[in-house]
């Protein structure tokens, strides 16, 4: 298959079932919260309701540890002036060590039609030359210090090297990640475009493009086609993923487009799958440790 083709629009089944609005608190609910059995109810129903009440306990709890974020749920910041704003979806908890593989922060920085957006409008910590940066540029154009990107266009800032100014002509959306991830010899600014990367086979309905790699983790892009699975699997580095495209199970967690969780190094996942097919950012592990 040409690289064209691989780097075609990629297929995406419409959600199914979508959930009204107004009834997705009801949905999010602990169903412990509204479920009262009635007097003389039969042993053996007793029972089963006390089995799924567990399973729900059991999802609550695997749940409590991930960090998710969904993007319809997050403010924004006005970077200056009205024409670009800031979601923050992470940020590492100040003082703390730092797990393997953690962002110290990721954001979705959204800039209209002809905005530009200089380092300081970034904040303080934009001027850090101590960070490791990576950007990928999830619809629109934009243009880091001139070096014009498109859509899953994605590039990398070694620490030492100062964060670039942004223009964007027609708007875009783009996602920003900041790490502590100390230089090695030879590290230099890097792009990977999607148009030249193609789509390497990973597993059965399922591929992978790894944009960065270092010391066992790496930054990845998946396309999963609808149906597709990845067995079980645990997590020797935090496990970011971040929707670009379609809908994910994980475990008992839908993300949809714009949404993001963190799975922290020593956690895992049971169920990864997709009703929709998908496309998604992943910053982890570059080997997965499978677990059933």
């Amino acid at each position: 298959m040409s690289t064209k083709q691989h780097n075609a629009p990629l297929p995406i089944r419409p959600a199914p079932d979508p959930v009204d609005r107004e009834f997705e608190a009801l949905l999010s609910e602990p169903f412990a919260r509204v479920w009262s059995p009635p007097e003389g109810q039969p042993l053996a129903t007793t029972r089963l309701r006390d089995r799924l009440l567990g399973r729900v306990a059991a999802s609550r709890a695997s749940e409590a540890v991930m960090y998710t974020a969904y993007r319809r749920r997050i403010q924004c910041e006005d970077l200056g002036g009205g024409h670009a704003t800031a979601q923050t979806l992470y940020r590492a908890q100040e003082g703390s060590a730092l797990r393997a593989g953690e962002p110290l922060r990721a954001r979705l920085i959204e800039l209209a039609a002809g905005a530009r957006l200089t380092p300081d409008s970034l904040g303080e910590e934009a001027q850090l030359q101590t960070r490791h940066r990576e950007w990928l540029v999830m619809s629109g154009q934009v243009a880091l210090d001139g070096e014009l990107l498109g859509q899953r266009d994605y590039h990398v800032r070694p620490t030492g090297h100062p964060t670039p100014t942004l223009f964007s002509e027609a708007g875009a959306l783009i996602f920003l990640r900041e790490s502590e991830q100390p230089v090695a010899e030879g590290d230099s600014p890097m792009t990977v475009r999607d148009a030249d990367a193609g789509w390497p086979d990973f597993a059965p309905g399922i591929q992978r493009r790894v944009l960065w790699q270092r010391d066992g983790q790496a930054a990845m892009l998946y396309y999963a086609q609808a149906g597709a699975q990845v067995p079980q699997h645990s997590h020797g580095h935090d496990e970011e993923c971040l929707m670009l495209q379609g809908e994910l199970f994980l475990d008992d967690m839908l993300l949809q487009t714009g949404d993001y969780q963190v799975a922290p190094a020593g956690t895992g996942h049971r169920i990864t799958e997709t009703d929709t097919g998908v496309v998604i950012y992943a910053h982890g592990d570059l080997d997965l440790q499978f677990t059933g």
